[in-house]
């Protein structure tokens, strides 16, 4: 503490910065551990909360980690003599090492930075501008551009899986990601797809059609059928998850509430380096068979307190479709929990007993 003409102040850490050349200055090995736009740079400044500046083969690294960022700059530059440094390899030097991770931003931190940056509210495709309506979007936005890990829970109507989609379709065309995973449970059919004509994208069409209708819309109907065809967009019934690990990919969950707990964490553990999960659902309209607990519930309540996932709840108050969805929603809502799964329905006008 240092007393200052009556106040008393707290001193608070020194930044440090650190200067140094990496040798030899060689740019296809430096562009190779820097990374497609930099981005194996902004990866390490994320998780050490530091600050790189480049200008050709000097560096210049300021951070209370910056010694730590240094000696990581150093070895992964050797590994660049090799080839390409991905993201993975970032990810695994920082652990071998043992560097600490910057801690994630908290939610209402989300929603400052969202709320004060109205850029921050738009999502860019290549067919036009998508705006976040409200407090609630505008966090969910942020959250899924800043998190590896976001949950949007409500009723439908609240544009939960377009932005999601948005979202996917942006980092996608910035090159951000290499593919898009769509992911859906095929409940009504029992996962048994088989019995269901055509491929297996034809066979979990219909549980997707409003995830492609989003991407129609931002992308076009061609376009959308060439990335499918080359498989940059891929569909997938959640059963067909299993075993995979899914790397620089944008992947969404869709219907979450239909999963059973195994699923979900079946699901959850697909995510792979330089990937983003978003998983949707409404915790009210569950069609899993009597007495199977869904796995967005389960989810809910174990995860809440892991860092780096990130929870947007969604009210009737978000809907942005026909006013009478809003009614609708309200109505089901006023009833609790009994009411939202199903209890059997009073008569108009028969007095609650």
């Amino acid at each position: 503490m240092q007393a200052v003409e009556g106040l008393t102040l707290a001193t608070s850490p020194v930044a440090i910065a650190r200067e140094f050349e990496l040798e030899p200055a060689d740019n296809a090995r430096l562009a190779s551990l820097c990374g497609p736009l930099d981005a194996n740079l902004r990866l390490l400044e994320s998780r050490l909360d530091v600050q790189i500046r480049r200008r050709g083969h000097g560096f210049r690294v300021q951070g209370l980690q910056a010694e730590a960022a240094e000696r990581a700059l150093r070895e992964l530059h050797g590994v660049a003599a090799a080839g390409d440094v991905s993201p993975e390899q970032v990810h695994l030097c920082i652990v071998e090492q043992g560097l600490p991770r910057a801690p994630a931003p908290r939610d209402d931190a989300a929603k400052g930075a969202a709320q004060s940056d109205r850029s921050a509210h738009i999502v860019r495709t290549p067919r036009g501008l998508i705006h976040a309506r409200g407090a609630h979007q505008q966090a969910y936005l942020a959250s899924i551009r800043e998190r590896d890990l976001t949950f949007g829970i409500g009723p439908a109507g609240t544009g939960k899986t377009y932005l999601a989609v948005a979202c996917a379709v942006e980092a996608l065309t910035a090159e951000q990601v290499r593919r898009l995973v769509l992911v859906r449970p095929a409940v009504e059919a029992g996962e048994r797809l088989g019995f269901l004509p055509g491929d297996l994208a034809q066979k979990v069409d219909p549980y997707l059609r409003p995830i492609y209708d989003a991407l129609y819309e931002m992308l076009g109907f061609d376009r959308v059928a060439r990335l499918i065809e080359r498989a940059v967009i891929e569909v997938a019934p959640l059963a067909f998850m299993r075993g995979r690990s899914l790397n620089d990919s944008f992947i969404i969950l869709d219907e979450a509430q239909n999963t059973t707990t195994e699923q979900m964490k079946m699901f959850l553990t697909r995510i792979g380096f330089g990937s983003r999960a978003v998983v949707t659902g409404d915790v009210t309209q569950t069609d899993l068979p009597a007495g199977r607990p869904s796995g967005l519930r389960h989810a809910l309540h174990i995860l809440r307190d892991v860092s780096g996932v990130a929870f947007n709840h969604f009210d009737a108050a978000d809907v942005v479709r026909h006013p009478l969805v809003q009614r609708i929603v309200r109505a089901y809502e006023s009833q609790g929990p009994s009411g939202a799964e199903g209890a059997e329905p009073r008569p108009p006008g028969e007095p609650r007993g």
